[in-house]
């Protein structure tokens, strides 16, 4: 079978937005009191709700109110969105426009609010590009189960197996790789780490080379 399917991950993949978690984390935590760095926001990634506590409140004990935190984080992240706009990564329309152009379907797999998400995308100019937007708060559990991937996939009408996922936060890619899809990384704040690269079908150099990826692997089954 071909590839039929993209599931992509939005913030850190398909936006640029993934360094403004990480900064408004560490600024929410700190105005609230508790001592909040670059490798917890990095932690907690994509990572949803019930598990984002538990991580947190392992390190900072149990007084840490994640719904104080993450609210203060939200006020701050869209009062700096509203001021200076958020930024696509590079190459996501090229990507985004070969898909659409060659049949592939496509859909959003994110944390982020439906609505929000949504918003963000449209004012980048890209959420005409999407099949489908599913967000976590539309499944049962979160990333990292598999949830989520298998939603989109759905979504689609198509198999996990016979879509590539877009990832770059390991959260992320334990949940599509669990759902049962064609893993890629596409590195943002970090790279694969020795426990992640097992997951992986492959690693982008940038969303431009997942068109070499699908190619690889489309002429790899057609050939079989």
């Amino acid at each position: 079978m071909m590839i039929k399917g993209v599931l992509s991950d939005m913030d850190g993949v398909i936006l640029d937005s993934e360094k403004l978690y990480v900064r408004f984390w560490c600024e929410a935590g700190q105005a609230c009191g508790f001592p909040m760095e670059k490798k917890h926001a990095l932690g907690i990634r994509s990572m949803a709700r019930p598990y984002a506590i538990e991580k947190l409140q392992g390190w900072f004990g149990e007084s840490f109110d994640y719904d104080e935190v993450r609210g203060k984080r939200i006020e701050l992240m869209d009062a700096y969105v509203e001021r200076h706009g958020i930024e696509a990564k590079p190459q996501a329309e090229y990507l985004l426009s070969y898909l659409k152009e060659n049949g592939i379907g496509v859909a959003l797999a994110t944390a982020t609010a439906k609505p929000l998400a949504e918003k963000y995308l449209e004012r980048v100019g890209l959420l005409k590009y999407f099949d489908e937007v599913v967000s976590a708060k539309q499944v049962a559990h979160g990333k990292p189960a598999p949830d989520i991937y298998l939603a989109a996939a759905k979504k689609l009408g198509l198999r996990p197996e016979d879509c590539i996922a877009l990832e770059d936060s390991p959260n992320g890619i334990r949940s599509a790789h669990a759902a049962g899809c064609k893993t890629v990384m596409v590195p943002d704040l970090d790279g694969a780490t020795d426990e992640i690269k097992p997951l992986l079908y492959d690693v982008a150099d940038g969303l431009g080379d997942v068109v070499r990826i699908i190619n690889t692997e489309n002429l790899k089954l057609k050939n079989e």
